[in-house]
This record gives C-alpha cells, structure tokens and sequence, in this order.
C-alpha cells in the first residue's frame, strides 16, 4: 500500500493540525522577536567600541554627546545614567533598572516560544499513542488481513511524533538564542555603566582637588 503526501496529513488529524497552528503562532513570535533583538543590537558594538576607547582617555563630555546622539538602547541607557545628578548609588540604581526595564522587553514572548518548544514533543506524543491505538484496532477488526490494516494508524503515530519535533526544535533554538542575547546585553551594559559612573566619579574628585 503506497501512502501519499495528503493521506499522510488527513493520517496526522487533528493532532497535527493542531502542531501546525502552533508551528505557525511560534515562527510569528520568533520573528518579531528577531526584529527586536536586530534593532537593539543594531550599531550597539561599534557604539560601546568607541565608548572605552573615550573612558581609556577620560574624555567623558565626548561619550555623553555620543550617547545622546545614539538611538541604541546602549545609548539611552549611558546618556540617563550622566544626565543623572544623583550621587553614585543612586546612578548605579538608575543603570540596573534602566537595564532591566530593557531585558525586560527583549524578553517579551520569550515564555510562550518557551512553551512552544517544551509541550510540543508531548503533543506529538499524544498523536503517537492514537496513532498506535488505531493500528491496534484496525488490526483486531481485521485478524489475518495484511500489514496495509494497520499502515494508517502507524503513519499518524509517525506523522504526529515527527511534527511535534520539528515544531519544538527551532522554538527551543530561538529561545536558549534570544535568551543568550539579552544576558549578554545585560552584562556588557552592567560593565559599560559601572565603568562610566567610576570615571565620572573620578573625573569631579579631580575637578573639587
């Protein structure tokens, strides 16, 4: 018995139907996510480059103009920190929660991608044990027949523990990636603020000496 492509799928049923809609919802997510990841990344190494090279000489009005200017996140985040007229612990509480805020938003969706990737290979699974249930029942409803009998229950079975593999492996991808992502701008950005108020910090004690 040859199985086509289309019997294949009417084979999978709802179950994969269901996978598909969720493959679907999860590559819309990852894209928009991708986007935002592009534009908060977007010019942030060339950006934080030129900002040590101006803390290594001290020259802190010309990394404030920089950051001004910028449109990056990194940007924002340096120019509020020296705008600030707070003292260091409180520019300090104003860096980690600028930061944060924006972790924050980077990590929007990112639970649902999470999801995605860990109930998918079970929903498969559950396709898999009807898939099995049914080759059984064919194959008692029929006793001596063929192998064909029990094709179709066993090519959902396939259909569906496939399917939910294919939905899970690119969303727990996209997850440990974007997830990566934002810890590195978390600690490049606690690094980059750290080193900014200790200069400025050091740049007035000279001025007052």
């Amino acid at each position: 018995m040859n199985i086509t492509f289309k019997q294949l799928i009417i084979a999978g049923g709802p179950i994969l139907f269901l996978l598909a809609g969720l493959s679907i919802y999860s590559i819309a997510l990852i894209w928009e996510r991708w986007t935002v990841y592009k534009r908060t990344f977007s010019g942030m190494e060339d950006l934080l480059h030129k900002i040590h090279a101006l803390l290594r000489t001290g020259e802190m009005k010309q990394i404030s103009d920089l950051c001004a200017k910028s449109k990056n996140p990194a940007g924002d985040i340096i120019h509020k920190v020296m705008a600030h007229y707070g003292n260091p612990l409180e520019k300090r509480e104003l860096a980690e929660k600028a930061v944060e805020w924006h972790v924050s938003r980077m990590g929007k969706s990112l639970t649902a991608i999470a999801t995605i990737g860990s109930i998918s290979p079970f929903i498969g699974l559950f396709g898999t044990v009807i898939g099995v249930i049914r080759a059984f029942r064919d194959l008692s409803m029929y006793a001596g027949a063929g192998p064909s009998v029990v094709a179709m229950g066993i090519a959902e079975a396939l259909v569906n523990t496939a399917a939910g593999l294919f939905v899970a492996v690119p969303a727990i991808v996209a997850y440990n990636y974007f997830a990566h992502k934002a810890n590195d701008f978390s600690s490049e950005m606690n690094w980059v603020t750290e080193q900014v108020i200790d200069r400025s910090v050091a740049r007035d004690i000279s001025a007052v000496s």
